[in-house]
């Protein structure tokens, strides 16, 4: 059965709509959660990811969680033609379809963040709350003091720098520069980021899954998954972040960033300043841990689930 273009879903572990290629995670069954989460992979990554289903508030708390692939990872369509508001959108119209209620949860890792900051923008209504694990930034989003994103911008590799260089104001070069071998292009998207200390501790934790997730997640080429996601994270938004406001002042609900003090991959003054800036936000800031923290500290993952749905450590 088909509405508005999309499958209905059906009981199985693992369905399709038309556009999507989801999985329903470890917790509790739908129809007794008292908590339903959305969750959002990040770059290089895919429904697969598990990190925050892995916790005993999962069924201690009654949780139900949905991943699913974004668009062109995985088994998901691509969208040659997404933006922050459509992928916000479809978040929405996934709710409807499995039937989540009138509001959900949205918890997004790394490039999964700047999809939540989509959400909080286009469908605020939708939420009854949201946390952004080390979120991704957009070094030129207006608000941005332009001697604290420039400094940020350049604690980058010289070859991340100009990756994202040309995602923002090329972005029609940006499979020819990710393909060419006169320059070395973007570290992350060949899978050697700037990983800190407690990183590696972490990826020879993952190293056995990740492998599998890996082609997993860029089966329909990195045009599709890695290059479209560089276009879309740092390309020209039509809304900068930091002029959102609060949209749990009336109702019940709260926003959480987390982030460590040690990632390599996305500066943490950056982070800082954004919590500064919107003071509504609970900033979460993590010692010693870096951009994968939240996926192999278990410590981590109750305090995100549990400040997220009771609003306590």
């Amino acid at each position: 059965m088909v509405v508005q273009g999309r499958h209905l879903p059906s009981p199985a572990a693992h369905l399709w709509l038309s556009s999507w290629s989801i999985r329903y995670r470890p917790g509790v069954a739908k129809y007794i959660a008292k908590y339903k989460i959305i969750l959002v992979h990040g770059f290089l990554s895919s429904r697969h990811d598990d990190s925050l289903t892995k916790s005993e508030l999962a069924e201690k708390l009654g949780i139900y969680f949905v991943s699913f692939d974004r668009p062109g990872y995985g088994q998901s369509d691509p969208d040659p033609k997404r933006t922050m508001k459509s992928t916000a959108l479809d978040i929405e119209e996934l709710g409807d379809q499995l039937g989540l209620g009138p509001k959900f949860f949205v918890v997004g890792f790394s490039m999964g963040g700047q999809v939540v900051w989509g959400c909080l923008k286009y469908i605020p209504h939708r939420l009854a709350g949201a946390t952004l694990i080390a979120p991704v930034v957009n070094y030129w989003w207006p608000s941005f003091p332009t001697n604290l994103s420039t400094e940020a911008y350049n604690q980058q590799s010289c070859r991340d720098q100009w990756a994202l260089r040309v995602a923002h104001y090329a972005p029609w070069l940006l499979y020819w520069w990710d393909t060419q071998k006169w320059f070395p292009s973007s570290s992350v998207a060949n899978g050697m980021p700037n990983f800190t200390a407690p990183d590696l501790k972490v990826l020879q934790v993952l190293a056995a899954t990740r492998v599998t997730n890996l082609g997993y997640a860029t089966q329909q080429g990195r045009y599709e998954s890695l290059h479209c996601d560089m276009m879309v994270g740092f390309g020209k938004w039509d809304f900068d972040p930091m002029d959102l406001e609060n949209p749990f002042i009336d109702t019940e609900g709260s926003v959480h960033l987390w982030h460590g003090v040690e990632d390599g991959i996305v500066p943490v003054t950056l982070q800082r300043f954004i919590a500064q800036k919107l003071q509504w936000i609970q900033y979460h800031e993590v010692p010693n841990a870096g951009h994968l923290f939240a996926f192999a500290d278990a410590n981590a993952k109750h305090d995100i689930l549990s400040t997220l749905l009771i609003g306590k450590k």
